[in-house]
């Protein structure tokens, strides 16, 4: 198959989405990422519209990428501007890169209705801006604005649009499901018509790239249908990030072609790189990755029920349908009540647990998880906690630390906010040490007070942090005599791991996943020690 072009613009389209901003530090951050990545191009912001992107390309200035090539963004001219009086363009070509994407109006609803203009004066505009800066010797996409809405009310006119632009000198039209609405086999019926239409104009057919929205849940297979049709360059962004529902996902896109339509577009090296990029960008813009996605995310490659991973066991191909290691994800199996002895075998195998030395019954073990699961236990997203119970049941496990005992106070005055103290006792290797600790809440001084002790004894601790803290009320028929369950995980330099605990107080259950977790980062460094 012929190779397709990656073309990323995370940086642009992708801060459109909801609660997504990137810092000038943060972008040029993100785009040595992409870069790395081997995407061809990064459309980096709109020079015109803000003094952020403006200084994004100001620091891009410096900057030799390996792989990519950086783009800025903008539209055609106004009307009544000429080119060389535009101020747009000219921000463009101020932002110093070699190539410019600019976009135009396709569809004569927005020509006539939105921007109350003339569709001969629209089609002026978008040949005289491609012809500009094509003229000041750059680098020229045409993106073509609702094209495939345009193309369906008035044929005729969508294609006079992109003529006006390949007759400016555009190196290549993308052509735009602006509001995500347009169905599969009408983009790849109305990608291959417009190839055929400039191909039997003598035309180059090779000029063709798409760019698809996700508002009917289709950005992706919108975009491999168009690539089916003959369309050589693809846009999108890092965990589908932008405005509404959101971009056609990359993180998709790209495995999809390499492995499963056999496409060049990233190298074998760089496909294994596409889960950490997908990590990165995602804790760059504070968003919780998404277990689901796929490929990439965390839940992409795990399996729960108990003949799922008896087959996987034998031949991994059973219930995956690529190699994960292949995207740099790995395999997960999950531990719960629909667990059977395949996935408690497996576990133990994978966590560094011999369940065979002594003959230890894995179905006894089975037994005892699905009855801690039944309490309000959840193991499949506590693999912590999981292994230090596996060690348990099976005579293997050596606590670095005992707690002796703790004691909170919560102090509350008039108008101020809560003050929390804890003090804690604990013994290592039968030394006793105390110490206290404040925090924002009971559990914050818990764990400072924990931190405080331990870091007596165990200086890794330096690199532990926790990450994330969740609370659950397992049945609220009871009220606040209810069972909670809480859920921490916490992350060092090189992993994060999930603990658990339950209880019908909410501090126990917060000391027994926070204890599970400093255990198991403790046992985690003894061994690498080792």
């Amino acid at each position: 198959m012929q190779p397709v072009l990656i073309y990323d613009t995370t940086l642009r389209d992708g801060t459109q989405g909801e609660n997504i901003s990137f810092t000038a530090e943060e972008k040029l951050r993100i785009a040595h990422k992409l870069d790395d990545l081997g995407v061809h191009y990064i459309e980096g912001g709109w020079p015109g519209s803000n003094p952020r992107d403006m200084r994004f390309f100001k620091l891009a200035e410096t900057i030799q990428f390996k792989n990519a090539r950086l783009a800025a963004f903008g539209s055609t001219r106004r009307a009544g501007n000429t080119p060389n009086d535009d101020p747009n363009l000219h921000a463009l070509l101020d932002s110093g890169t070699d190539c410019v994407t600019i976009f135009g109006k396709t569809w004569d609803l927005h020509v006539e209705q939105i921007m109350e203009n003339t569709l001969d004066q629209n089609l002026l505009m978008i040949n005289e801006s491609v012809q500009y800066l094509k003229e000041k010797g750059r680098e020229v996409f045409y993106d073509a604005e609702h094209f495939f809405d345009g193309f369906k009310d008035n044929k005729d006119y969508a294609l006079e649009t992109l003529t006006a632009a390949i007759e400016g000198g555009a190196d290549l039209l993308v052509l735009c499901d602006t509001n995500g609405g347009s169905l599969t086999h009408e983009i790849e019926m109305i990608t291959q018509e417009v190839i055929d239409y400039f191909s039997n104009s003598g035309g180059d057919t090779s000029r063709i790239g798409i760019h698809t929205h996700n508002d009917s849940g289709l950005a992706v297979a919108n975009t491999i249908s168009a690539v089916r049709a003959g369309a050589v360059m693809v846009q999108g962004t890092i965990n589908g990030y932008g405005e509404r529902c959101g971009n056609a996902d990359l993180t998709s896109i790209i495995p999809i072609l390499k492995l499963k339509m056999d496409c060049p577009c990233i190298s074998d090296e760089n496909l294994e790189k596409l889960r950490k990029i997908s990590r990165f960008v995602s804790d760059t813009a504070n968003m919780i990755p998404v277990k689901s996605r796929p490929f990439i995310g965390k839940s992409a490659f795990a399996h729960k029920g108990g003949i799922h991973v008896s087959a996987v066991m034998k031949e991994p191909r059973a219930y995956e349908h690529v190699d994960p290691e292949k995207v740099g994800s790995a395999r997960r199996v999950l531990v719960s009540d629909l667990s059977g002895k395949s996935n408690v075998e497996y576990k133990a195998k994978e966590l560094g647990i011999d369940l065979h030395a002594k003959e230890f019954d894995s179905s006894r073990i089975v037994s005892e998880i699905k009855k801690l699961e039944q309490e309000g236990y959840q193991f499949e997203a506590a693999d912590g906690s999981f292994k230090i119970l596996m060690e348990k049941l099976t005579d293997q496990f050596d606590p670095a630390f005992e707690l002796e005992s703790f004691r909170i106070t919560i102090e509350k005055n008039k108008d101020q906010p809560c003050a929390a103290q804890a003090t804690i006792k604990i013994s290592v290797d039968g030394k006793n040490e105390i110490t206290a600790a404040e925090g924002d809440g009971p559990v914050s001084a818990l764990d400072n007070a924990l931190r405080k002790v331990l870091g007596n004894f165990f200086p890794s601790l330096d690199t532990m942090s926790l990450v994330d803290f969740k609370v659950r009320v397992i049945d609220g028929r009871a009220g606040t005599a209810a069972k909670v369950r809480v859920l921490i995980d916490s992350r060092d330099e090189e992993q994060i791991w999930s603990t658990v605990g339950v209880s019908e107080d909410i501090i126990e259950a917060s000391w027994r996943a926070l204890a599970d977790s400093f255990q198991y980062k403790l046992a985690k460094a003894k061994k690498d020690e080792s």
